[in-house]
């Protein structure tokens, strides 16, 4: 394989206040889109109560938003690569909050289940586009520091839900589901488009190279998404992002039934909230948390070596779920503990695929991992495989700890070594390209 040699320029410019505007307007635009993921669930009873359709049917819409937010991503990612540093981000995004917009408001008309899950499926287009670009701009722009940047952009759509979903939650109570759906999808999606406008990427050269340090290793050419694809490296990066999604989709898609197993869901701990309920504000907060934390510590230490840590606390903390969960303060602490060392997959993977991949194409590239969200959600059934098989939940804790520490071991035996071999390709093909220069001169 002979990667398309796009040599990082020497004569890098000094890092611009610029940038951060753009980093900012970035983390703005993915705490707008937040609400489409992890804000869904207070819309269900709302439906259900007003059509009578299942809940089970109502969630396919769901199922329809994840897929589509995940699986579209390489297309919307190459679109934003392949029409420039200043026009691709823009009409990408620009796009995507139109769809999200549209996605929210067709669901505030939607009187079959049919038309509900289309307002799903414009919304996981929309989602998706948004990402992406967002992602691929805090990559492109953050050279020196892109575990940070990509932890903040993550972050934003982490934790962004947080801001709106008690406002949300007003609105369906005063005036209706279908209102909320309306009012805050024209917002959210009105928002997006107009912040989407004075969003670029970099241009040659603009964004700042880093410091020569064994931290940070950086490929010194980038590679397009079919040379991406037949890369080894590539595969055992996407086999442990997909491990990694599944074990925290597992968990936390069973918490509830977790905690009622466990008999604290409705134990009341803090100023008449519920373990549950408290459990879950923590958790968000964790994850949001978690996103630029441990993505500046792997500015500082390293990305393998941070991933190792992050999984390895991860394991921990399923298991010690299981170990405490039966009591209320023991359940919330544990539960956020699991957010905060699973949600830094969505900082750490993207940085790597970058640093792996070169600046030039880390649009679809890093939107190519992201499938592996996709891929880890029809992995979810297998925690009620093994609850049923068990007739426990620990089961299900005891699977994720199981898979976590997988992921411990195949960072340091295969990733670390797979890694270091593909840099040290890299430095081979700079060289004979600078040979053949020097000769040609």
């Amino acid at each position: 394989m002979s990667p398309t040699a796009i040599p990082i320029s020497a004569n890098i410019a000094q890092p611009s206040n610029e940038r951060w505007r753009h980093l900012i307007l970035g983390v703005v635009c993915m705490i707008m889109i937040a609400n489409f993921q992890y804000g869904w669930s207070v819309f269900v009873l709302p439906l259900e109560k007003a059509h009578g359709w299942a809940v089970s049917s109502i969630q396919y819409s769901f199922t329809i938003f994840v897929a589509l937010e995940t699986w579209a991503t390489p297309l919307n990612g190459w679109l934003a690569d392949k029409l420039g540093a200043r026009v691709g981000p823009r009409l990408v995004m620009g796009v995507g909050g139109i769809l999200v917009a549209l996605g929210w408001i067709v669901n505030s008309y939607a009187d079959s289940l049919p038309i509900l899950y289309l307002g799903g499926a414009l919304s996981g287009l929309g989602s998706g586009a948004v990402y992406c670009t967002a992602v691929g701009t805090a990559v492109k722009w953050f050279t020196d520091r892109r575990g940070l940047a990509v932890g903040l952009v993550a972050g934003g759509f982490g934790a962004g839900a947080a801001l709106t979903i008690i406002p949300i939650r007003m609105v369906i109570e005063s005036t209706g589901y279908a209102s909320a759906f309306f009012w805050f999808g024209l917002i959210q999606g009105g928002i997006v488009v107009i912040i989407s406008q004075f969003i670029r990427n970099p241009d040659p050269g603009e964004a700042p190279k880093p410091a020569a340090t064994v931290k940070i290793q950086q490929s010194s050419v980038s590679y397009t998404a079919k040379e991406v694809l037949t890369s080894r490296v590539f595969w055992v990066l996407y086999i442990l992002d997909v491990l990694m999604c599944a074990g925290g989709l597992i968990a936390t898609a069973y918490l509830a039934p977790i905690a009622t197993s466990y008999q604290v869901s409705d134990i009341v701990v803090f100023l008449g909230a519920t373990t549950l309920s408290v459990a879950l504000i923590f958790a968000n907060v964790m994850n949001g948390v978690a996103r630029p934390l441990f993505g500046w510590v792997s500015d500082q230490i390293g990305l393998w070596q941070t991933m190792a840590i992050a999984f390895a606390l991860g394991a921990a903390s399923y298991f010690l779920l299981s170990v405490t969960g039966t009591y209320p303060w023991g359940f919330i602490f544990f539960v956020g503990m699991i957010f905060f060392t699973w949600g830094e997959i969505f900082s750490l993977f993207p940085a790597m695929c970058t640093d792996l991949f070169g600046p030039k194409y880390a649009t679809t590239n890093s939107a190519l991992l992201y499938t592996a969200k996709g891929t880890a959600a029809f992995l979810v059934p297998l925690g009620a495989i093994a609850a049923k098989a068990t007739g426990n939940w620990t089961a299900v804790l005891m699977l994720a700890t199981g898979i976590n520490i997988l992921a411990v071991f195949l960072v340091i035996v295969v990733l670390r070594p797979a890694a270091a071999r593909h840099h040290a390709m890299d430095k081979l093909e700079e060289a004979a390209a600078k040979s053949k220069t020097a000769v040609a001169a």
